[in-house]
């Protein structure tokens, strides 16, 4: 067994754990700057209530998880690690097209970028519905 497999192996299996370990933390720092600027969610259900209530507004759209983010909003905060979780294959198949590259292999270069357009495609297409 040759080395090239090993390492592409652990590039990848490092891409998938360091985004999914990242988004895990920005979303603990979140729930952690919310309950800091909102004691009442400990003390009051009905407080409570109001931030998982369903109709509540939550940053949705990638500026307003900028500016949320910019003014320490723990709301923000979540929103942007779940982002980062979704981001995470999104940029393994990045990494796989680098890969590809490095190998001089064009075919799945070719096909791999496609799958990538397709996924960013697909968020562009989700984000304008």
């Amino acid at each position: 067994m040759s080395d090239e497999p090993r390492w592409v192996d652990r590039l990848i299996s490092y891409v998938l754990r360091g985004g999914v370990t990242i988004s895990i933390i920005v979303v603990l720092a979140g729930l952690v700057i919310t309950f800091a600027h909102h004691r009442e969610y400990f003390r009051s259900r009905p407080a409570l209530g109001a931030l998982t209530n369903p109709g509540t507004s939550y940053p949705s759209s990638i500026g307003s998880v900028v500016e949320g983010v910019r003014e320490g909003r723990g709301q923000a905060i979540v929103t942007l690690g779940l982002l980062l979780l979704i981001a995470t294959p999104v940029a393994r198949v990045a990494v796989s097209i680098a890969v590809f590259v490095i190998e001089r292999d064009r075919l799945y270069v070719v096909i791999t970028a496609v799958v990538l357009s397709l996924l960013l495609l697909s968020f562009v297409l989700g984000a304008s519905g």
